[in-house]
């Protein structure tokens, strides 16, 4: 989980650096570019996979309920 929050808050720090580097009138450096395009889409993939993996987990452990 720690991964995917890294990567979403360095991918939105990459995006911020995108939008004022534009506003500069200068063209951001590809490395910022591509961390800026494919770091946002990364970490929301890994949070929905853990978001389905504590779903699977709660099935798995059942309704302590039932037992």
């Amino acid at each position: 989980m720690a991964a995917a929050v890294l990567l979403a808050v360095l991918s939105l720090a990459a995006v911020g650096a995108v939008i004022a580097l534009a506003a500069a009138g200068q063209a951001a450096p590809q490395w910022i570019t591509s961390t800026a395009l494919y770091g946002l889409p990364a970490s929301f993939l890994l949070m929905l996979v853990l978001v389905v993996d504590g779903v699977a987990a709660r099935r798995r452990a059942g309704n302590p309920a039932e037992r």
